[in-house]
């Protein structure tokens, strides 16, 4: 394969490609596994999204994204400066930026109006929370920051199946998975936490084919 055999080859960067992507997959698993569901419009919502599994799911979400992009630019060392993985990295860097904004005010803003509902036995107040996520401007920047993440996976994608530097499915699952990031926000919980679980597989087949390319060179 190319990346074991190219003098431009940087095997610490597969490895840590590696790594990165592997993290993020298992935590995108346990980002929709570990999520209360409720009807978010009542004191059962309030408490589900005061508690601490709500923090908690949703930061595995945050860290998640920190770690693809890091993976991103650790796998554009390790397959090669194409044309195609520096534009991966630019978009996810950019998507990634633009999203997780948005999942700071779910995580900590959502969480606060719900403890203050339960605090004042006021569900009314759990509107709050869509007249945050509805808001034109977060809607539209973190819809776009997903985009643009879902299009870094698929120049991934493109970009290992141009350079032959890893199996060249092992970036497809990784694509498909990411692209289906947005709809399955309108899936029921159990569709979601399966999606959670083909984020993991993508994420983990990829750092897998990564991870035995640095085996075979050293």
């Amino acid at each position: 394969m190319a990346l074991l055999t190219s003098p431009g080859t940087d095997i610490r960067g597969a490895r840590a490609a590696a790594i990165g992507l592997g993290l993020a997959g298992v935590l995108f698993a346990v980002y929709p596994a570990t999520r209360p569901y409720s009807d978010e419009s009542t004191l059962d919502g309030a408490a589900a999204m005061a508690s601490p599994a709500w923090i908690v799911a949703h930061l595995a979400a945050v860290v998640g994204f920190v770690l693809v992009s890091l993976g991103l630019l650790a796998l554009r060392l390790a397959i090669g400066g194409t044309g195609l993985a520096r534009a991966s990295v630019i978009s996810g860097l950019v998507g990634v930026g633009l999203t997780l904004p948005y999942y700071g005010a779910e995580v900590f803003g959502g969480n606060a109006i719900a403890a203050r509902a339960l605090a004042d036995n006021s569900p009314a107040l759990m509107s709050a929370v869509d007249a945050m996520r509805f808001n034109p401007a977060a809607a539209v920047l973190f819809a776009g920051g997903l985009l643009l993440i879902a299009v870094a996976a698929i120049l991934v994608a493109a970009a290992i199946w141009r350079s032959g530097a890893l199996p060249r499915s092992s970036g497809v699952l990784f694509a498909v998975a990411f692209a289906l990031f947005i709809p399955q926000f309108y899936a029921s919980p159990a569709l979601r936490i399966a999606h959670g679980v083909l984020v993991a597989v993508g994420c983990l087949w990829l750092a897998t084919g990564l991870w035995q390319v640095r085996r075979t060179a050293s």
